[in-house]
């Protein structure tokens, strides 16, 4: 019988991470320098709104969240744009709607929305995955207004930056991974921030409940097991 399946194992509780989202902490490459620089560029916006488009994991929430500190903006789902709620939500002047693109959306409130902010003007940051053409939205004189807002993109990152990435990550869990593992785990893991994610919280709950520090076996074993395709 094997050392790791002789001994007791430890339980893998769900502790909140560290994940902190100060301007300090988000890792800038070539992916999303153009995205970041578009936030900094507020209140200076060509238009009253901005589109933040990129990828699962890829930062949009740390960068909407560090656009909301400089602005004052409040945060919320798009699934609380309704009608009776716009005056509320754009008295602050500031605002961020995140995941536009998925769950529950009242098309008329957001439209409603878009000409409040504007009105007032104020500034309004919308996240989503994808461009609105893929959002499935039904009223024409939204998505043409959606179409038109100015835009940034985050595009996947490169090794450099997921290198780096995979490194904060695991500092947020108060792991300390050797360089080399840092290197095999970028070479043959998904090129995505979402799989870095996956992949340290994997990492960080086999080794807990292996009671071992982060190897390379253990690293190959979390690889094997999340992308089968790339781990030969």
């Amino acid at each position: 019988m094997s050392d790791h399946t002789s001994r007791p194992r430890q339980l893998a509780f769900d502790l909140p991470v560290d994940s902190r989202h100060g301007v300090e902490d988000f890792l800038i490459g070539p992916s999303n320098e153009a995205a970041y620089g578009m936030i900094e560029a507020w209140p200076h916006w060509p238009e009253a709104w901005l589109r933040l488009v990129g990828p699962e994991g890829a930062g949009k929430t740390h960068l909407a969240a560090i656009w909301a500190k400089a602005a004052h903006a409040w945060v919320v789902p798009v699934s609380e744009v309704t009608e009776e709620n716009v005056p509320h939500l754009i008295s602050g002047g500031a605002l961020v709607v995140e995941d536009c693109d998925r769950g529950p959306r009242d098309e008329a409130a957001l439209f409603h929305l878009l000409n409040a902010i504007k009105a007032k003007r104020g500034s309004l940051l919308l996240t989503a995955r994808a461009a609105p053409d893929q959002w499935g939205v039904r009223i024409p004189d939204l998505l043409s207004r959606l179409r038109l807002a100015p835009h940034a993109t985050i595009a996947p990152p490169d090794d450099a930056l997921l290198r780096a990435l995979l490194v904060k990550l695991f500092i947020d869990r108060q792991l300390i991974v050797d360089a080399g593992i840092i290197e095999a785990l970028t070479l043959r893991m998904e090129r995505s921030f979402a799989a870095a994610r996956a992949l340290v919280d994997a990492l960080d709950r086999l080794s807990l409940e292996r009671g071992r520090r982060v190897t390379r076996a253990l690293a190959g074993e979390v690889l094997a097991d999340l992308f089968p395709d790339d781990a030969n």
